[in-house]
């Protein structure tokens, strides 16, 4: 695909972040397979990137950028129809005009199978890349519709900053947050499957004889504490009902909870489904501190920060 004055191919580059769910609450198992939840989602700086170039070849290919700071040689990451930034580019090119064949190249920061959307930032990214490099010229609420389609994460990578998520997630309200919340995250060294996380929570409520409720809103304080960006004030409020499913699957995740909060953590979480643990850190100094706390445990740990802005443009060039 070259342009009128014979320029070279075109490449646009789109990035969306991952998240944290701050608060995380889980209803029973319903007749369809899903269960209900009530969760706020803040995103944060830690970015997956899709690079979309158009290709004289038809169809869709995919590989992973050697830039990925994450171990690309060792990432259990399908590179066929099933990886989801493919099914976002066939989503897209199902409703562009102009499709043509296209390379997804990607590069992963957001730790894989780790509780934070890292899979769906990647669907977020595609599908923006893809609407500029078709110029399908597709506005956010219908990029949002198409995301709804691939999976409850995606609308909220599309969107960004911050939101209460209701239904399946996928109901989305954004919630108003402008103020810095510092945070250290520390991936496992393993995934967690997201469905037998929800299985393990089933089980475990079964064998107590419990009968979960329906969620149908988010607590008050916790968006009142995003928005001001109240670190201490939120580490009160943090809730995840997966995080015992979590720690019931991986034991050892217990020790990570457990050293953020006597090494300076005003809290400590799963996020998600995890196994990624999400430390609050007072301020970004704290947060610094923390993550370097953690290297010298041996541990790999990044400081990052929210609320961020959901999937956009990096770069539009002629290669």
């Amino acid at each position: 695909m070259r342009s009128a004055s014979g320029g070279g191919r075109r490449s646009v580059r789109a990035k969306a972040p991952g998240k944290i769910n701050v608060s995380l609450r889980v209803g029973p198992l319903r007749p369809d397979g899903y269960h209900s939840v009530a969760s706020v989602y803040l995103a944060v700086s830690l970015f997956e990137e899709v690079r979309a170039t158009a290709s004289d070849e038809p169809g869709i290919t995919v590989s992973l950028s050697p830039e990925s700071t994450l171990d690309v040689d060792e990432l259990e990451i399908p590179l066929d129809e099933s990886n989801l930034a493919v099914r976002a580019a066939a989503l897209m090119a199902e409703v562009s005009e102009h499709a043509t064949g296209v390379h997804l190249e990607i590069t992963k920061r957001v730790p894989v199978a780790g509780g934070m959307g890292g899979g769906s930032a990647d669907a977020a990214a595609a599908l923006v890349a893809c609407d500029a490099l078709w110029g399908s010229g597709l506005s956010r609420e219908e990029l949002a519709h198409l995301a709804a389609e691939l999976g409850a994460d995606v609308p909220f990578a599309l969107l960004g900053g911050a939101a209460v998520g209701l239904g399946v997630g996928d109901r989305l309200s954004p919630a108003l947050a402008t103020s810095r919340l510092d945070w250290v995250l520390a991936p496992a060294d393993f995934g967690l499957s997201t469905p037998a996380v929800f299985r393990e929570l089933d089980r475990l409520r079964a064998a107590e004889g419990v009968e979960a409720e329906e969620p149908v809103d988010v607590e008050p304080g916790i968006l009142a504490a995003v928005r001001a960006g109240d670190a201490t004030g939120l580490s009160h409020l943090l809730v995840n009902e997966l995080q015992r499913a979590a720690v019931s699957l991986a034991p050892g995740l217990r020790d990570t909870l457990g050293w953020g909060d006597s090494h300076g953590a005003l809290a400590s979480i799963v996020s998600g489904s995890g196994p990624t643990v999400a430390l609050l850190a007072e301020d970004p100094a704290a947060a610094s501190e923390l993550a370097e706390a953690l290297g010298h445990r041996g541990a790999h740990a990044v400081a990052v920060h929210g609320p961020v802005p959901g999937a956009r443009i990096v770069s539009d060039t002629l290669l």
